[in-house]
């Protein structure tokens, strides 16, 4: 195999269903129910509660609710052509899988890392969300955590382009968030969905009690002007707040896991997704119409609008939800991110007996989970909330532009695969799916895209120096014919 032969080289579906009658494959214990929660818990958390109010201060005002149409509109012709995939190939992967079965190798890899850089980089900001309302809920009993156990070491100042030093030592809560939940994930699937459920259940009811009681304290003029940074301000905030729709695309992750993957996925991406949608919006519009936009606190913004109220009970209830929720959101992302590199180390492309090695008793990742954990707690205590905000969005929608253009190739290079969901008027909803992900990478600056090539640069000295030569696929087709087969059987 000659390397421009490597680079392009597909997986044959056929191959991906070898992988999934294994020995060596996950649990399959979860079901639409659970796979849809597993959706909602990794989708509303730090998003609404953290970057809201940066989103409205700064860019979008009250046409926050209209960035999140936008945002969502991208993130529903995106989750069409997960739905189709992961009906197709029920493996754990996600986009990295699509993509090597349509577009190959080294787009699956440039997927994959961008993956990684997704996931890893999403728990950290999440981390520093769930640190801001844990401080925020202590101080309600009159407990506070050390300045320099509060905050990040260092920080990015927007207007020098500089990184400045903060004085604190880390940012404590976040980092010890992140081990907890690792302990949890390397227990077992099973019982992670489980403390999931529980807590997406509270989070729900938060949720609903601040759309329906902020709704009482609605000031209509605080809506107005409703544009105050005009068309540009809605896109550039739905560019931001992009990140709280991070999650549904965690749940084709657990495909592999999944009872019947073939329907419950697609159920669980759509219908976790038009569930936070609709959530979104009526949060967005009861926040900017209790307070002034530019008056929105930026650490805690929903329970603050609350207390500017005088309210210290919803106060309380807001500050305890978004606590469990943004623990709910880690998990999934923690969950999710092991499962990647899992399905990159099966393929040869980083190290299968480390990242490829599942718990003899919980059946887990366990390895690549505790790795992960690690790197993500240190990252998260150490950097600051908007930085990660940022870099995790573009390297998102890197991927939702890769998935909807590889419906269009897998439909022309695999015309006649069964698939137990089929994206709908293709091909227009995944063009308007790369136009309109596309479009919000443009408003995300340069800086960000000078962050993400540099990773993408990483990602390919890692590729060309190990992983194209330890491709499983490419030793395969080195490998005689009857050796071969051996191996395959």
């Amino acid at each position: 195999m000659t390397l421009r032969q490597q680079l392009f080289a597909v997986k044959s579906m056929a191959l991906l269903k070898q992988e999934m009658a294994s020995e060596n494959r996950l649990r399959r214990v979860l079901g639409p129910v659970t796979l849809t929660a597993l959706g909602v818990g990794a989708i509303i958390g730090a998003g609404i509660f953290v970057l809201t109010g940066l989103a409205a201060n700064v860019y979008a005002g009250p046409g926050l609710t209209l960035s999140f149409v936008v945002a969502g509109f991208g993130c529903a012709l995106a989750a069409l052509c997960y739905a189709e995939f992961a009906s197709m190939a029920p493996v754990a992967g996600s986009a990295y899988t699509y993509a090597y079965a349509t577009l190959g190798e080294l787009l699956a890899w440039i997927i994959g890392w961008d993956l990684i850089l997704e996931y890893a980089v999403a728990s950290s900001t999440v981390a520093h969300g769930w640190s801001h309302y844990f401080m925020s809920f202590l101080k309600l009993f009159d407990i506070t955590v050390p300045p320099h156990w509060a905050a990040s070491p260092i920080d990015f100042d927007p207007a020098t382009h500089a990184w400045v030093q903060t004085g604190a030592y880390c940012n404590l809560p976040a980092g010890l968030v992140v081990l907890l939940i690792t302990v949890i994930l390397v227990i077992g699937i099973r019982e992670s969905a489980r403390f999931n459920a529980a807590m997406v259940v509270l989070k729900l009811v938060v949720v609903l009690f601040v759309i329906s009681f902020g709704s009482m304290y609605i000031r209509v003029e605080n809506w107005s002007p409703y544009l105050p940074y005009g068309a540009t301000g809605v896109f550039k905030g739905a560019a931001y707040i992009f990140f709280a729709y991070i999650g549904f695309d965690s749940v084709s992750t657990h495909a592999e896991e999944a009872r019947n993957p073939q329907r419950d996925v697609p159920i669980g991406i759509i219908a976790s997704l038009a569930l936070c949608t609709v959530l979104y919006i009526l949060v967005a519009a009861v926040l900017t119409g209790m307070v002034p936009y530019h008056q929105i606190d930026l650490d805690a913004p929903v329970a603050q609008a609350f207390a500017a109220r005088g309210l210290p009970v919803a106060v309380f209830l807001i500050s305890l939800g978004a606590v469990v929720g943004i623990t709910s959101v880690l998990l999934v992302l923690l969950l999710s991110q092991a499962r990647i590199l899992l399905a990159m180390a099966r393929d040869g492309l980083i190290s299968y007996n480390f990242f490829g090695a599942v718990h003899p008793r919980f059946r887990t990742p366990h390895n690549a989970t505790i790795l992960t954990g690690v790197l993500v707690a240190i990252v998260g205590a150490s950097f600051p909330l908007k930085i990660l905000a940022d870099l995790v969005n573009i390297g998102t929608l890197m991927a939702f532009v890769i998935v909807c253009a590889a419906v269009l190739v897998m439909r022309r290079t695999n015309p006649d695969s069964p698939r137990p969901f089929r994206t709908p008027f293709v091909p227009a909803v995944p063009l308007l799916g790369v136009a309109s992900n596309l479009l919000m990478m443009f408003f995300l600056g340069w800086e960000n895209w000078l962050r993400l090539f540099v990773w993408l640069a990483i990602g390919l000295a890692i590729y060309f120096g190990y992983s194209r030569h330890h491709s499983k696929l490419a030793l395969e087709a080195k490998a005689p014919p009857a050796r071969r087969q051996a191996h395959r059987r």
